[in-house]
């Protein structure tokens, strides 16, 4: 997996500077840019400021709001000026994307109020890449960036899309500036970053699409696994994850999640649901750990947490495990964890969590 970090934030200004700089005796300012109500010179100067404004939140780290600063331009800069200022912007993101440790998050609104250092720089590869286009639509240039980019953008911002003939336009027709065979157009749209669910000793992170694919094909996700990790359960997770993102039925909040460990910043095991919640607000919940995390309360304490948060929700009213006979440490998990017994076959037993009630972390310590 080609992680989405500093490298990428690089190439996409590199490739919007250089195409802008082509046209940069141009009047921009009289040039409407694309389908927006912006003119070019708007949007590009748009794009700066989206650079700086994702450093910001990197370098300052606010939680709840973005850090009050805006960029001006000195006055009477041109067109090469402004160039300039977009290649120092994006060089600023990148350097900050790169400094910034795995787990911090900052401030961001869609849709869980963060964003973790890959999701910045996922953020500015968009802009760069969206505004480069409606820029040079206006001015009559022809742009398209690398499949790679255009991809990396939809597995890390719109894991709710389904992936189309090819990347970029997907991305447009995600972002509603193009058209896809039998889709119907995009009027509103909006990033979507992973979520996150602290707990005591552990942070439950949303595994990206990227990262499923990553981990399914024996890789590490972009997560610093323990020495024995992740287990073969992890693996198969992300390749449901997988299947339901490239069928276009992948809630992100229902996927799957990386246990990472608060005292090193490494991944312990994986933890999720089975798919979305079904009519009746019924979703199976499934986990496992790294043999050398076992015996920690790791599982238990992560289950507690991703259960109290999905029981909180309107949509969910009952979760559900079915566990191995054999496998008495996972039965004591989810006892431990407020589940009860409701079932029983030959080779596994069924486990249920009702919401609307106290029963979560109810079970035996």
């Amino acid at each position: 997996m080609r992680a989405m970090g500093g490298e990428q934030v690089e190439e996409a200004v590199a490739d919007c500077t250089a195409l802008l700089r082509t046209a940069v005796e141009r009047d921009w300012r009289a040039v409407k840019a694309g389908r927006l109500d912006w003119s070019c010179r708007e949007t590009a100067e748009h794009i700066a400021s989206d650079l700086i404004a994702y450093a910001g939140q990197l370098a300052g780290r606010p939680q709840d709001a973005y850090v009050p600063f805006e960029i001006a331009l000195d006055e009477g800069t041109g067109n090469a000026g402004l160039l300039h200022v977009i290649e120092t912007t994006g060089a600023l993101l990148a350097a900050a994307v790169r400094t910034t440790p795995p787990l911090v998050r900052a401030f961001h609104p869609y849709p869980f109020r963060s964003a973790d250092r890959t999701g910045f720089a996922a953020m500015g590869v968009a802009e760069a890449l969206l505004h480069t286009h409606d820029i040079a639509e206006g001015l009559g240039l022809s742009y398209a960036p690398s499949d790679e980019l255009a991809e990396s953008v939809l597995t890390h911002l719109f894991p709710h899309v389904r992936p189309g003939p090819a990347p970029w336009p997907t991305l447009l027709w995600a972002t509603g500036r193009g058209e896809l065979p039998s889709r119907a157009p995009v009027t509103e749209w909006r990033w979507n970053n992973n979520l996150v669910i602290p707990a005591e000793r552990l942070t439950l992170v949303g595994v990206r699409p990227a990262a499923a694919r990553d981990l399914r094909i024996g890789g590490d996700g972009g997560f610093d696994w323990i020495e024995d990790g992740p287990y073969e359960g992890t693996r198969d997770a992300a390749g449901m994850t997988v299947k339901a993102y490239e069928e276009g039925v992948h809630r992100p909040e229902f996927g799957m999640f990386a246990l990472v460990r608060h005292e090193d910043g490494r991944a312990v095991g994986g933890m999720g649901f089975h798919s979305a919640p079904d009519e009746d607000g019924r979703v199976e919940i499934g986990y496992d750990l790294a043999e050398t995390a076992r015996g920690q309360g790791y599982a238990t304490e992560g289950l507690r947490a991703l259960a109290d948060w999905a029981l909180a929700r309107e949509d969910v009213r009952q979760l559900f495990a079915v566990v191995e006979r054999a496998n008495i440490p996972s039965q004591a998990v989810v006892l431990r964890a407020g589940f009860r017994q409701v079932g029983a076959g030959e080779e596994f037993l069924t486990y249920e969590l009702q919401g609307g009630g106290d029963q979560v972390g109810q079970g035996l310590s």
